[in-house]
C-alpha cells in the first residue's frame, strides 16, 4: 500500500464521513478512482483546488485536503497534500489502472483531542508502477477488498518527521516494494523504515528513573522491516509475513506467522462496520474465522547488546552476582513451567533461557503444528490440559541458533 494511502488512511479512519461541495470539472479516471478510494477507506470527502491535465497525459491534484472534527471522543482531524503528480496512466481493464509514476509532494497531517496532539511531516513521496483499482457496482468481497488496495512495484520517501508532546521524532526513509498481479492483489512484498530516532530529551521525559541512561543509551534508533507474500484466491486470503523492530546496540524482535483460508468476507464486515460507526459483530463472523487455517508462528529476539547491559544492573539490584542471579532465574523459570503439565517442554524451555543468559545471542519461540491446524480445532483445546495443547501445537523454544 502507498504511504501516502498509509498516512491518510491512519489518521482518519475514525468519524463519519463529512459532506463537502461536488466538483464541476471532469475528474480523469485514474484520479477519480483514486480519490473515490481515499473517501472510502477514510471515511471522508477529500476537497482540493483543481485538478488538471497536461500535454503529456500528466494529471495533476493541487491542495488535497481532508477534515473533520472531533466527534464523540474520536479526535479532530486535517490532512493535506501540496500536490499529487500522476503520469504514465494506462488503462489495463476491467477498472484497473497503472500509474507509471506518482508523486505526492507536501504530505502534512494533524491530529488532536483534549490532551493530546500530534503532527506529522513527509515531503516528498514518490511511486514507481502503482496501480489502483476502481469498485464497480455489486462488487463480491474480493472485490471490495482489492479496491481498498494501492500497490506499487516501488515506493519510497526520504526524511520525515512526527511531533507530539513538544518532541519531534524523525524518520530517515520509507521504502516499499511489491512484485504479483495487478488484477488480485496477490504478491510478494517488503517493507523498510529506516532509522526512526527517539531524542534523548523525549526518552528523559518517559523514563524519569533515568533506567536507560543507566545502562547507556542517550538516544533511541530503530530500524522496521517486514517482508511476505499475501495470496488472493477464491474469496480467501493467504498471508505468510514476518516484521521486525531492530534498536542500534539493543536488539532485534522478530515476529513471523502464516495462516491461510481467511475469508475475505470478513474484512468487508470489518470495513462496513466502520463505515456505520458500529462495532463488528465478531460473534456472527465466528463460523466464517472457523474455516482459517494457522500454520506456523514464531517470535525471537537477537541480542546485541541489550541483555550484557541488563543483568549487571538486575544482579547489583537484586544484590547477587551474575552468575547466581541466572542459576536462580533458571530454577524459577523451571518451577514456574510445571504448571503447564509438560515436562520434555519445560526442560527444554528452561535450557534454552539458560543457555542465552550465560551468552546472549538470539532465543527463539516456535509454533509449528506438524500439519496446519483449523481455529474451529484450536478451539477444541483444553485449558485443563495445556500440554496436551502445546506438543499438539508444535512449541518449541531454542537459544543461540
Amino acid at each position: 500500500m502507498s504511504i501516502s494511502y498509509r498516512m491518510i488512511v491512519a489518521v482518519c479512519l475514525t468519524g463519519t464521513a463529512l459532506t463537502l461541495p461536488a466538483f464541476a470539472e471532469d475528474i480523469p479516471p485514474a484520479a477519480k478512482v483514486i480519490l473515490d478510494n481515499i473517501e472510502r477507506q477514510a471515511n471522508v470527502k477529500p476537497t482540493y483546488d483543481s485538478i488538471e491535465t497536461d500535454g503529456s497525459g500528466t494529471v495533476t491534484i493541487s491542495n488535497l485536503k481532508l477534515s473533520k472534527a472531533g466527534v464523540d471522543g474520536a479526535p479532530g482531524v486535517t490532512t493535506s497534500i501540496e500536490e499529487i503528480s500522476l503520469g504514465e496512466i494506462s488503462d489495463e481493464g476491467d477498472g484497473l489502472y497503472e500509474i507509471g509514476s506518482a508523486s505526492f509532494s507536501g504530505v502534512k497531517g494533524d491530529v488532536s483531542s483534549p490532551g493530546f496532539a500530534l503532527s506529522f511531516d513527509v515531503p516528498e513521496i514518490e511511486a514507481e508502477d502503482l496501480y489502483v483499482k476502481a469498485l464497480g457496482p455489486d462488487a463480491t468481497p474480493e472485490e471490495q477488498f482489492r479496491a481498498s488496495m494501492t500497490v506499487a512495484h516501488k515506493t519510497s520517501a526520504g526524511k520525515m518527521s512526527i511531533t507530539t508532546v513538544g518532541q519531534t521524532f524523525t524518520i530517515d526513509g520509507y521504502e516499499t516494494t511489491w512484485d504479483g498481479d495487478p488484477q488480485s492483489g496477490s504478491g510478494k512484498f517488503t517493507m523498510k523504515i529506516s532509522n526512526i530516532a527517539v531524542p534523548e530529551s523525549a526518552i528523559a521525559m518517559a523514563d524519569q528513573m533515568g533506567m536507560l541512561k543507566q545502562l547507556g543509551y542517550a538516544g533511541l534508533n530503530f530500524d522496521l522491516t517486514s517482508a511476505g507474500q499475501m495470496d488472493v484466491k477464491d474469496g480467501n486470503l493467504g498471508m505468510d509475513m514476518n516484521f521486525s523492530i531492530s534498536g542500534k546496540d539493543i536488539g532485534t524482535i522478530n515476529i513471523a506467522g502464516a495462516a491461510s483460508d481467511v475469508p475475505v468476507a470478513v474484512y468487508a464486515v470489518l470495513q462496513n462496520a466502520q463505515k456505520s460507526g458500529k462495532e463488528p459483530d465478531f460473534t456472527a463472523m465466528l463460523p466464517q474465522l472457523q474455516a482459517v487455517t494457522f500454520k506456523s508462528a514464531a517470535l525471537r529476539f537477537e541480542d546485541s547488546s541489550l541483555t550484557k547491559r541488563l543483568l549487571p544492573m538486575l544482579a547489583k539490584m537484586q544484590g547477587m552476582d551474575e552468575a547466581t542471579l541466572i542459576a536462580s532465574a533458571g530454577a524459577m523459570m523451571q518451577m514456574g513451567l510445571m504448571q503447564l503439565q509438560n515436562q520434555a517442554f519445560s526442560e527444554q524451555a528452561t535450557a534454552a533461557v539458560n543457555g542465552f543468559l550465560k551468552d546472549p545471542k538470539s532465543i527463539t519461540i516456535s509454533v509449528k503444528p506438524a500439519s496446519p491446524i483449523k481455529v474451529q480445532e484450536l478451539m477444541t483445546l483444553s485449558p485443563a490440559a495445556p500440554g496436551e495443547a502445546i506438543t499438539k501445537l508444535g512449541v518449541s523454544v531454542s537459544a543461540n541458533d
